[in-house]
C-alpha cells in the first residue's frame, strides 16, 4: 500500500512539474518546483486540505494554484476561483494561465461587459481559472445568483494576498470577510488555497482563523524564512525635500534596470513624475488618480523597460509582477514595516542583485496621522448610521445615506461592509438595509488595532535609525524565526550610496517645489440628499451663483509648499499675521493667474474682467492670518479691501464631516453684512475672495453664492492650502 502511494504520489510530482514548465515557457521540461511548493500542491491535489501559505514575495504562490488548478481539472474538478486584490494582478495572471494551456478569466469593475459572457462560458465548462476582485464578492447580483452555484462548482478556492482579511493587516478590505460565506458554503473535500507574502504571527493567525485554516486538526500552514537574497537595503538621510529629488535626478540611471519610486501621496508623485521628466528622466505617475488606461500603459511601459521608473502611491502595490525589477526607491516611509516589506519585494524576484533605499522625510509623519484619521468610526456614528437604516422604510444608497450621517463616502462605505459581514446590515438592491440582528461595537479590538498602527509608526523609525542589520529587522517585526544578519545592507556591508547632489538639481529642485499655485475648481452641483435634511438645495448650482475657478499657494500633500504651510495649519498651531515668504509667494500665484488664461492682465488668454475689490472670509481659528492676508493682497494688488463674510451669531462649527452635512451647518451660518451688500451693489466687476484654506470647497461655495446674490460679478476665490 505505500509503494503504491509513493508510486502515485511520484506521477503526480511528474505531472505537476511537466505544467510548470509550461508555465514558466521552459521548452526542455527541465523545471522543477521546490519541495515546499510541491508539498502545498500535494496537500490541494492528493490530499483536498486547505492550506495557508506564508512565503516571501516571489516565492512562487502563482505556481502552486495555477499548477494545482491544471492537476485537478484534469482529475475532473471544478474551475478554480481565485480572489484577488487588484487589477494589474489580474492582467498579470490571466497571461501566465494562458502559457500553461489554463483558460482564465476575469470579473471585476473594469470588465462589466463582460461579465455575462463569462458567466456562460464557466457554465459550459471552457473555463479553468476565474479571478474574481473582492468587491464582487458583496455585490448583491453576484452574492445572491452566481456566488451560490460558483461555490458549488469550484473545485480550489484561492484567496490570493490573504492578509487583506485581517484589519491587522497593512491592507484591510472588509469585502475580503465575504469568503467566510463562500467557505461555508463550499462542498466537502474542496481544497483551498490562503496565500500572502506580508503577514506578522498576529495577521496569519487571524487569517488562518478567519478562513477556516486554523480551526481544523488537518490543515496545513506553511511558513517560510522572508529573507529576500536579492535585495540590498539602505537609508539615504537627506536635509530637505529638495536635497531627496534632486539626489534622485543626479543618480536614478545609477540604480540597475528599471523599478518603482514610491511617494506616500498623489501630489508628491505628481511632483516627482514633473521633476525628474523636467532633468531627463524617461518616468510615469501611477496613483489613484490615474485613468484605468493610463494605468495599464504605464504598467506595459514597465515590463517592456520603457520607463527608468513608475513614480507611483500604494495603488501600484500587489498586483503588479515584473520579476526584473532593479531597484524600489521611497521617497517618504510608509506608516508600518509590513507595507514596507510588502512593496520592496516588487524588487529583485528573477535578478540576483535590487537596490532598495529609503529616503524619509521630515512631512512623512503628518501623512500617517492624516491617513490614520481615516480609521474605523466611533461607536456614536455606527449607532447612529444603524438608527437610520432602521427607521428607513426602504433601502438607502450611498448618495441617499450619506446626508443623513456624519461620515464621509469612502468611510460610510467601508463601515457599512464591516457591518454587513457582522451581520447587522446588508446590501441589497437599491442600497442598504438595517438587519434588526444585536451587533457589539468591538472596542477592544478597535483599540487594540489604534494601538498597533502607533507600535508599527514606531517600528518605521527604529528601522530608519538602527545601526542593526535592515533585513533581520523587516524579518522580526514579521515574526520570521530564521532572521539573521543578512550581510548585505548599508549596516551589514557597508554604505553604497551617499548624499551628493548637483548644485544645479537642488535649486532646480527648489525652483519647482517652490513654484506656487494650485487651481481650485469651483464646486457646480450641490451634493444628492439635500433636501432630506432640511436644505432647500439641489440640482446643478446656478451659472450665476457659482464661483470661478480659483488657486491656493500649494496643497497640504505635497513635499513643496505642503511641508511649510502644514505647521501652520495644525489643530493647535497658533494664529497670527501671515509670513512675509507666505505673503510673498501669495502675490507670485495672483500675479501669475493674471497673466494665465481666465487672468485679468493685459494680454492674457481669454482675459476676464480685473478684480474690483477684496473680500474676506470671517474664521474662528484664524482671525488674524486670514485678516492680515487679506490686507496684504489688497495693499499690493492696490484694491479697496471691501469687507468680510461673517457667521451669524447662532452658527455652529462646521463638521469635518462628508459633504451634506457640512452644508447643513454652513446653509444659514455666513451672511453678507449690509455694509459689505451696499458695496458690492456701487462696484461693478468680479471680487477675490481670500480664505486660509479649503478641502471640500463648501464654504467656498457657499460664500460666492451669498456674494452673487448680493450683487458681486464674479467671485475669484484664493486660499493658502486646499487639502488633497
Amino acid at each position: 500500500m505505500e509503494r503504491m502511494e509513493h508510486t502515485s504520489n511520484a506521477d503526480l510530482r511528474a505531472e505537476a512539474d511537466a505544467v510548470l514548465a509550461r508555465l514558466v515557457g521552459d521548452a526542455t521540461g527541465a523545471a522543477r518546483l521546490r519541495e515546499d511548493q510541491w508539498r502545498a500542491i500535494e496537500a490541494l491535489v492528493a490530499e483536498r486540505r486547505r492550506a495557508l501559505v506564508v512565503q516571501r514575495t516571489g516565492w512562487g504562490k502563482s505556481a502552486v494554484y495555477f499548477v494545482a488548478t491544471a492537476l485537478l481539472r484534469a482529475r475532473g474538478s471544478g474551475p478554480t476561483v481565485i480572489v484577488s486584490p487588484l487589477l494589474a494582478l489580474m492582467r498579470n495572471q490571466v497571461d501566465s494561465a494562458a502559457r500553461a494551456g489554463i483558460r482564465a478569466r476575469t470579473i471585476n469593475s473594469s470588465n462589466t461587459e463582460e461579465w455575462d459572457a463569462v458567466q456562460a462560458e464557466i457554465a459550459a465548462g471552457a473555463v479553468d481559472v476565474l479571478l474574481v476582485s473582492p468587491e464582487r464578492l458583496n455585490n448583491p447580483d453576484f452574492r445572491d445568483q452566481v456566488l451560490p452555484a460558483l461555490a458549488a462548482a469550484t473545485g480550489l478556492l484561492v484567496v490570493d494576498e490573504a492578509h487583506c482579511i485581517s484589519d491587522w493587516g497593512h491592507d484591510f478590505r472588509p469585502d475580503y470577510r465575504r469568503l467566510r460565506t463562500m467557505l461555508a458554503d463550499l462542498p466537502a473535500g474542496v481544497p483551498v488555497l490562503a496565500t500572502t507574502a506580508t503577514a506578522n504571527a498576529r495577521v496569519t493567525a487571524d487569517v488562518a482563523d478567519q478562513l477556516g485554516t486554523g480551526g481544523s486538526s488537518d490543515a496545513l500552514v506553511l511558513r517560510g524564512p522572508l529573507d529576500r537574497e536579492s535585495l540590498s537595503l539602505s537609508v539615504l538621510r537627506l536635509p530637505d525635500a529638495a536635497h531627496r529629488m534632486a539626489w534622485l535626478a543626479d543618480h536614478l540611471d545609477d540604480l540597475p534596470g528599471s523599478g518603482i519610486i514610491y511617494t506616500l501621496t498623489v501630489a508628491a508623485a505628481e511632483e516627482v513624475t514633473t521633476f525628474l521628466r523636467h532633468r531627463g528622466h524617461t518616468v510615469a505617475s501611477y496613483t489613484g488618480r490615474t485613468e484605468n488606461a493610463e494605468r495599464q500603459q504605464a504598467e506595459e511601459d514597465l515590463l517592456a523597460n520603457k520607463v527608468k521608473a513608475l513614480v507611483a502611491t500604494s495603488a501600484l502595490g500587489m498586483g503588479f509582477d515584473k520579476p526584473d525589477l532593479g531597484f524600489v526607491v521611497h521617497l517618504g516611509s510608509p506608516s508600518s514595516p509590513i507595507a514596507y516589506y510588502q512593496q520592496v519585494g516588487r524588487a529583485g524576484r528573477g535578478v540576483a542583485h535590487a537596490e532598495v533605499l529609503l529616503l524619509p522625510g521630515r512631512e512623512d509623519e503628518a501623512i500617517w496621522e492624516y491617513f490614520a484619521s481615516l480609521a474605523f468610526p466611533s461607536e456614536d456614528l455606527v449607532r447612529r448610521t444603524l438608527d437610520v437604516l432602521a427607521r428607513a422604510d426602504r433601502p438607502l444608497s450611498l448618495p441617499a445615506l450619506e446626508p443623513l450621517v456624519e461620515l464621509r463616502r469612502s468611510r460610510l462605505e467601508t463601515m457599512l461592509k464591516v457591518l454587513d459581514v457582522d451581520g447587522a446590515v446588508r446590501r441589497v438592491k437599491g442600497g442598504w438595509i438595517a438587519t434588526g440582528r444585536p451587533w457589539t461595537y468591538d472596542t477592544e479590538r478597535y483599540d487594540w488595532v489604534a494601538r498597533q498602527r502607533k507600535a508599527e509608526q514606531q517600528a518605521m523609525r527604529e528601522y530608519a535609525s538602527t545601526s542593526g542589520c535592515r533585513m533581520e529587522f523587516l524579518q522580526r517585526q514579521l515574526d520570521d524565526e530564521g532572521a539573521k544578519p543578512c550581510g548585505r545592507c548599508d549596516n551589514c556591508a557597508g554604505h553604497r550610496f551617499t548624499a551628493d547632489t548637483s548644485t544645479a538639481a537642488v535649486d532646480a529642485a527648489r525652483t519647482d517645489l517652490g513654484r506656487a499655485g494650485v487651481e481650485v475648481e469651483p464646486r457646480r452641483m450641490w451634493p444628492t440628499g439635500l433636501p432630506a435634511i432640511g436644505v432647500d438645495l439641489k440640482g446643478r448650482i446656478p451659472t450665476g451663483e457659482q464661483a470661478a475657478p480659483g488657486r491656493a499657494l500649494g496643497r497640504l500633500s505635497d513635499i513643496g509648499w505642503g511641508n511649510r504651510l502644514r505647521p501652520m495649519f495644525a489643530p493647535h498651531a497658533p494664529d497670527g499675521p501671515v509670513p512675509d515668504d507666505v505673503a510673498k509667494a501669495v502675490v507670485q500665484v495672483l500675479a501669475d493667474w493674471a497673466k494665465g488664461p481666465g487672468g485679468w492682465a493685459p494680454g492674457a488668454p481669454d482675459a476676464g474682467p480685473r478684480p474690483v475689490g477684496v473680500v474676506t472670509v470671517a474664521s474662528r481659528t484664524r482671525p488674524q492670518l486670514i485678516g492680515s492676508l487679506g490686507e496684504h493682497i489688497a495693499r499690493v494688488g492696490r484694491l479697496p479691501l471691501l469687507g468680510t463674510v461673517e457667521y451669524t451669531a447662532d452658527s455652529g462649527p462646521v463638521p469635518r464631516s462628508n459633504s451634506a452635512q457640512r452644508l447643513k451647518v454652513l446653509d444659514g451660518a455666513l451672511t453678507v453684512p449690509a455694509s459689505l451688500a451696499a458695496t458690492l451693489a456701487d462696484v461693478q466687476g468680479p471680487v477675490l475672495l481670500v480664505d486660509d484654506f479649503t478641502e471640500t470647497g463648501w464654504t467656498l461655495a457657499v460664500v460666492a453664492r451669498l456674494l452673487r446674490r448680493a450683487g458681486a460679478e464674479g467671485v475669484l476665490p484664493l486660499v493658502l492650502a486646499v487639502q488633497g
